[in-house]
């Protein structure tokens, strides 16, 4: 049978060509939901790794959430600073029956201290009419009172409060929220790559079967034309037809398989306002002209202790290492008795009152309160359970440390397997080829079997599959050595 005008097989460049040129009916282009100005920029020509980088970092929920859940931690850090804010309080007191006329007026303001857990105020206070002998310290001078004053915790409370750890662990609680949106974006980042790569493959193997069926349809009519002037049996045209439905099975499961990576792409690929896109063949980029993995060597030059350092888990385990060490210092502080000492300076002016010249007077007065309880069992089980919880976080940190440093290495060891592997198969799809090639002319030459040229050539397919499949594994190899590296240039998110 002479086939000299048809398309070899496996010429790569030629049949990705194709591929990109030829849809198929019936392939994702078909269920593209919603156009929307980013799809239509999309159409224009390939879809590349950077596209779909940039559209999840800007789209994607996961990542929008993490932003909203550190906006979140931000507002509680807000809300604890509100611990020392500035208090304003009124007072009025008055009697409108009775034999006693007394009343007053009083406004004070209190600000809180961090240092010592202190506490300042100031108030003015002023009284008219006559009060019992019982309430006589409400008097005050015509012009009313003048008070300032301060409070200061000398033990308990001294270094650390439930106030001032609030402040401090919310900053810690919003640092690790700023984390967690690189942990998430770096998740999201990898997962999107390996889509898109996998969908770049399952493109590949579409393109394979494709060609493996049309060389099967051309042979289906030179050998109806032949059966049909007697110079072939037609045993011949029936292998042939069985050699099409099989070949017609395996390029529909590679459809199904091409639609499942479009609709799982299409997870990750958004438009503006945040819908899903499903990439069509059209979109499939020529990967003879993408940039070629990176040598192992050239990625494992930086010790992995040094690569990991700056992991987001690691820092969110020094951040909670510290918030755990202010709890169980919060917890020590419990145990303390409670020693606080005041001091108050108060003047009255103007013409003396009805109080008497006993309030015509500057007074300073300082105090002392002290109190402890004699069982401390609920600050003790805190403390343990501090001490305990720290302990805990300690050696989760260790155990997360080691497993980012063998998955680095196994990262680094698969990746130098695939592409060793893609090699080989590289050279399996040339010898395929050759022998391909060596079978057809045997056959037209008359010195060939039927089944043996069907049998190189899907040995040849089979080796195109494998050597896609090997090229897949080091992409994917590549992305997540990306990902535990924290390359944000190749995630796109520098």
């Amino acid at each position: 049978m002479r086939r000299s005008r048809r398309p070899r097989l496996l010429l790569p460049g030629a049949a990705l060509a194709l591929l990109c040129a030829a849809p198929v009916p019936g392939i994702a282009q078909d269920i593209v939901p919603n156009p929307e100005p980013m799809e239509t920029a999309l159409k224009a020509g390939p879809l590349t790794p950077e596209d779909v980088l940039r559209s999840s970092a800007l789209t994607f929920p996961a990542i929008l959430e993490a932003f909203e859940r550190e906006a979140a931690a931000r507002a509680d850090q807000l809300g604890a600073d509100g611990a020392f804010d500035l208090m304003l309080k009124g007072e009025y007191y008055d009697r409108l029956t009775g034999f006693y006329s007394g009343g007053y007026g009083k406004v004070e303001a209190r600000q809180p201290l961090r240092p010592y857990g202190a506490e300042v105020f100031g108030s003015y206070r002023v009284s008219n009419g006559t009060f019992p002998t019982y309430e006589n310290y409400n008097y005050t001078n015509n012009l009313g009172e003048v008070k300032v004053g301060a409070l200061f915790s000398l033990l308990r409370n001294r270094d650390i409060d439930s106030r001032r750890f609030a402040i401090e662990d919310t900053r810690l609680a919003a640092s690790q929220a700023r984390l967690d949106v690189m942990l998430v974006q770096l998740n999201v980042q990898h997962e999107a790559l390996r889509a898109y790569w996998r969908w770049v493959a399952a493109g590949e193997e579409i393109r394979v079967f494709e060609e493996l069926l049309e060389i099967a349809e051309a042979r289906q009519i030179g050998l109806t034309r032949e059966v049909n002037e007697g110079a072939r049996a037609r045993i011949a045209l029936t292998e042939n037809e069985q050699n099409l439905l099989r070949r017609r099975t395996l390029l529909e499961q590679a459809r199904r398989d091409f639609l499942t990576a479009s609709n799982s792409l299409g997870f990750y690929l958004r438009g503006e306002s945040g819908e899903m896109i499903v990439p069509t063949r059209e979109m499939l980029p020529e990967l003879a002209r993408m940039r070629a993995v990176p040598r192992p060597e050239a990625l494992a030059a930086t010790p992995v202790s040094a690569v990991i350092a700056s992991r987001p888990e690691l820092q969110t385990f020094r951040i909670a290492l510290e918030r755990a060490t202010n709890r169980l210092a919060l917890r020590q502080n419990d145990l303390q008795p409670s020693l606080n000492a005041s001091v108050e300076l108060s003047r009255d002016f103007g013409q003396i009152g009805p109080g008497g010249p006993g309030f015509d007077s500057t007074d300073t007065v300082v105090g002392l309160t002290f109190s402890v309880p004699l069982q401390r069992r609920t600050a003790q089980g805190a403390v343990q359970r501090a001490e305990a919880e720290l302990r805990e976080t300690e050696l989760r940190q260790r155990r997360i440390t080691d497993q980012l440093t063998t998955d680095v290495a196994n990262i680094l060891a698969g990746l130098g397997a695939a592409i060793k592997l893609a090699d080989l198969a590289d050279a399996e799809v040339k010898q395929a080829n050759a022998m391909v090639a060596a079978e057809r002319t045997r056959f037209r030459l008359g010195a060939g079997e039927f089944f043996l040229v069907n049998a190189r050539e899907e040995t040849a397919a089979n080796a195109r599959i494998s050597a896609i499949r090997a090229q897949l594994a080091g992409r994917l190899a590549e992305a997540s050595y990306n990902a535990a590296t924290m390359n944000l240039k190749a995630l796109g998110l520098d």
